[in-house]
């Protein structure tokens, strides 16, 4: 079977620059690579064809026999530059240290910054809703790790170097050939760190950092929602080693309020009244977020349940001029422990009632009248 050219396996042509082949190589070996692709046999395929494809391309002298031969360039006993029996295993361990010391994300150097940076904390924080209504300045106290001053956060006594990793040779990894691959790990011995701490540090025993307990202030906006994460940068964990601190991320969580129920910007509640003001009509004062009042007029007949809108007097929205809703739904009361003369004018009231003072209870009565008829 002929073999496919390998600018199209590629996807390039040849006038393609050396920065935008490597490009197109990268790509498709991050597509393509078998641990990726774990038990894929035709992603193992492609991988190896556009490896053995970049290998030609990417040096310039085989990429010009390449363009004046073809593939009978490279075959064995049609070779016209040595290659006919390249050992591309060999090759292949060049390329993947070009394309894959990072593979994961990462070169060497910014993995070992990464792995010793210090850890990220969380503190959950409860405030009241008053507090997440004008936000607040907040003081927080939490144990935590700090550098070490004596060591400023490398693990070595002052004077004292650290040693060359024996295992790695300082190289931070150890490399092992598996076939056709040649597996790149983290060096067990020193964890990717390439030294080796011959005299520790007295003060924190090599660790590079020690225990402390921290207090810090933050400022805790307002409109903050149930959940919201704040997030301050490197007032986490120490790190080692020259690297920088994790994070603190605070969450905040919003305690519940005897008036006051929240659904994101807008407030809810129940405001009860009696049951003439409900008939006859009102006007209340009712409570807002803000600690002030404000007046809610009832028309006369109003049904309990009956809910009022009171726009922007609810909760401030974060980053942003404007506000929620507050919602007052009317609930009416019954009255009980009625005296003689109360009882009496209801019963005076009742006698004067007629459908259309109770339109929604003849209403329902006529359903059930058919529906036992039926």
């Amino acid at each position: 079977m002929a073999k496919k050219d390998y600018y199209e396996i590629l996807g390039v042509n040849k006038s393609t620059s050396p920065e935008d082949l490597k490009k197109s190589y990268r790509k498709l070996a991050l597509k393509y690579h078998p641990d990726r692709n774990k038990g894929d046999k035709e992603s193992e395929a492609k991988f190896k064809e556009a490896s053995e494809a970049y290998h030609i391309l990417s040096d310039k002298e085989r990429r010009a026999q390449y363009d004046q031969f073809g593939h009978a360039a490279f075959e064995g006993g049609g070779s016209r530059s040595g290659f006919g029996n390249f050992d591309f295993s060999g090759s292949f361990s060049e390329i993947f240290e070009d394309f894959f010391g990072d593979f994961g994300g990462m070169d060497s150097r910014s993995r070992t910054s990464k792995q010793y940076r210090g850890s990220d904390l969380r503190f959950d924080l409860n405030i009241s809703l008053e507090e997440a209504y004008k936000g607040k300045k907040q003081e927080i106290s939490f144990s935590s790790s700090e550098k070490c001053e004596r060591c400023t956060g490398y693990g070595s006594e002052p004077g004292s170097k650290p040693t060359t990793c024996s295992m790695c040779d300082g190289h931070g990894r150890v490399r092992s050939n598996q076939g056709f691959f040649t597996v790149q790990q983290t060096c067990p011995e020193c964890s990717g760190s390439g030294e080796q701490i011959s005299s520790p540090c007295k003060s924190c025993r090599g660790l590079g950092k020690k225990q402390a307990k921290k207090k810090i202030s933050t400022n805790i906006p307002r409109g903050v929602d149930d959940g919201t994460r704040i997030r301050l940068t490197g007032k986490g964990e120490a790190g080692i080693k020259g690297s920088g601190n994790g994070d603190l991320y605070i969450f905040i969580s919003i305690d519940s309020h005897n008036i006051f129920k929240k659904s994101g910007e807008n407030l809810f509640y129940e405001f009860p009244i009696s049951l003439t003001d409900a008939a006859l009509g009102t006007t209340v004062e009712v409570p807002t977020i803000d600690g002030g009042k404000a007046k809610v007029k009832i028309p006369s007949g109003t049904q309990s349940g009956k809910q009022f809108r009171l726009k922007a007097k609810g909760m401030p929205i974060m980053k942003s001029k404007e506000y929620g809703d507050l919602y007052i739904r009317i609930i009416t009361e019954v009255p009980i422990g009625l005296s003689k003369e109360q009882k009496e004018l209801l019963e005076k009231f009742k006698s004067l009632e007629d459908s259309k003072t109770n339109p929604s209870i003849k209403d329902f009565f006529e359903k059930a009248k058919n529906f036992w008829k039926n």
